[in-house]
């Protein structure tokens, strides 16, 4: 497991953040005075159970639902009103739950549309390179339709798509989920792999034990309220999210 890092300076500025989100599906109020930050170079995880808030709390970050009330800071921006290709452009991107990839499209094509928002074709090159070296077993399946790939494979796709948007911090909505057993240890160690190459991610995770043991930091939703705050040695001691989420008693 990682060593889990002290909190980062008060004074750095954060790569995204929440700032007193509230979030409503009508008269449904999900997220609750949500607040944290990612700060450069953290592996930070969002835990909790169904229907916590954590899909929507991605989808806030993104901009895919616009909060109620609060505000969304990208690199100390205020983008809570812009759109989703204002904040791809300036650096966050998403692994969505399931891939979805453009199933009837080439493992090339899927990759080329991470990047569509970019016209430096020499540095696109470059990226494409870099996930070629990532996830050699990509390369190898370039001509095929992305939805004759295995679940492992295609989730390596996602990821490379992800990269191709040159991100400085990836939100990744619940890595392991369809994954067989056996893949999903291989899934978390392809996490660390793009964390070490200097991009900051924000895993929203159900397998708790599996995320904490690479994470920095973590927080834990509990019906759109965080409870939870701290490294994530300490998180992975709690023994209230041992025995709810740990299944420990």
């Amino acid at each position: 497991m990682n060593t889990a890092k002290d909190a980062p300076a008060k004074e750095a500025t954060a790569l995204l953040e929440m700032r007193g989100i509230n979030t409503h599906y009508g008269a449904v109020h999900i997220l609750k005075d949500v607040e944290f930050a990612i700060f450069p170079g953290e592996l930070v995880c969002l835990l909790g159970g169904n229907a916590s808030g954590k899909s929507t709390t991605l989808k806030t970050l993104l901009g895919m639902v616009e909060p109620t009330t609060g505000d969304v800071l990208l690199n100390g921006e205020v983008v809570t009103n812009e759109s989703i290709s204002y904040r791809v452009e300036r650096g966050v991107t998403m692994v969505p739950e399931n891939r979805r990839l453009f199933k009837r499209l080439t493992v090339k094509d899927n990759l080329e549309l991470g990047a569509f928002l970019r016209s430096n074709r020499r540095d696109v090159d470059s990226d494409l390179e870099r996930v070629f070296e990532m996830f050699p077993r990509v390369k190898e399946r370039l001509k095929q339709r992305a939805g004759t790939l295995s679940g492992g494979e295609q989730q390596m796709v996602a990821m490379g798509r992800a990269l191709m948007s040159d991100p400085k911090v990836l939100l990744m909505d619940e890595p392991s989920m369809g994954l067989a057993p056996v893949l999903v240890q291989t899934n978390f160690e392809l996490i660390e792999q793009i964390h070490s190459q200097g991009v900051a991610i924000f895993v929203v995770e159900q397998n708790a034990n599996m995320a904490l043991s690479i994470a920095d930091r973590g927080w834990v939703l509990q019906t759109g309220r965080v409870v939870l705050d701290d490294t994530a040695e300490a998180l992975l001691a709690n023994p209230e999210l041992r025995a709810s989420y740990l299944g420990e008693t």
